[in-house]
């Protein structure tokens, strides 16, 4: 039995069900694969809309399930208003997952589903810092995914077998994941973070120069560009991105190369 068909096999098991659906690769396919398991009528796709989530991105989520044939919804949910998130300590990547699964696990029940699957794939629980997946498993979802042990490049392949438009898409985590831990998040700096991003992309695109991967790190008052290496060491690309992070509300601005995860590192 092929990947894909484990996949298919694994949720038709576990029959009806909600799919956190974040708008990204992993969880893309999960939800595309329930659908083949279960039917589009038996699955669910949840989106947790809050100040973290970049506008983009739900957006997407909205389309995608659409063209699957799968019912959508967004709640709110407010993470913020919990001191400890807010706070954004180490911890706080747990503080949101178990606020959002908790969400999305009562919007699953009010619509008749006892199941909740997530895209936590085999890399992510390799990975020492994702407090959030101890959140998931004291919540009690599923993690088709993980539990078949696929990794990120599984994903992209079997995502790339079914035509996916997510197969190549590069990792976005939450906005929160942006701001260097120990800065308080609230909903002015994550919105600071998504308009430099935005305009940073926005930019790069225009000129021809399109990166893969880009993050705007909120290091208090100073927004850190980071995005692929053929761009970060030119000069007027520098000069320009700098300006553009200032003009988005930062006090100072740098740029560096890419590095996923970067301020778990800090």
């Amino acid at each position: 039995m092929s990947t894909a068909e484990r996949l298919v096999a694994h949720l038709e098991a576990i029959g009806p069900l909600a799919v956190a659906f974040s708008g990204g690769a992993d969880s893309a396919l999960v939800l595309a694969a329930a659908v083949r398991a279960v039917g589009p009528a038996a699955v669910l796709a949840v989106t947790a809309d809050s100040a973290s989530l970049a506008t983009a991105e739900l957006t997407g989520a909205v389309a995608f399930a659409h063209d699957l044939g799968v019912r959508h919804v967004a709640p709110e949910t407010r993470e913020l208003d919990d001191p400890e998130y807010a706070a954004n300590g180490r911890n706080r990547c747990y503080s949101c997952k178990s606020t959002v699964l908790e969400a999305i696990t009562a919007v699953a029940r009010d619509n008749g589903l006892s199941a909740v699957a997530t895209g936590t794939n085999a890399d992510d629980a390799r990975d020492p810092f994702r407090p959030g997946i101890r959140a998931g498993d004291e919540i009690g979802v599923h993690t088709p995914l993980r539990d078949l042990g696929m990794s990120k490049a599984d994903v992209r392949a079997v995502s790339a077998l079914w035509g996916l438009s997510t197969s190549d898409k590069p990792a976005l985590p939450c906005l929160a994941s942006r701001v260097r831990y120990g800065v308080s998040i609230t909903p002015a700096r994550l919105a600071r973070v998504e308009r430099a991003e935005v305009a940073v992309r926005t930019w790069l695109a225009d000129a021809g120069t399109p990166t893969r991967d880009l993050r705007v790190r909120d290091l208090g008052d100073v927004g850190r560009v980071e995005l692929d290496p053929h761009l970060a060491d030119l000069p007027e690309v520098r000069r320009v991105l700098l300006g553009i992070v200032r003009e988005a509300g930062f006090g100072g601005a740098e740029v560096a190369v890419f590095r996923s995860g970067a301020l778990n590192h800090e």
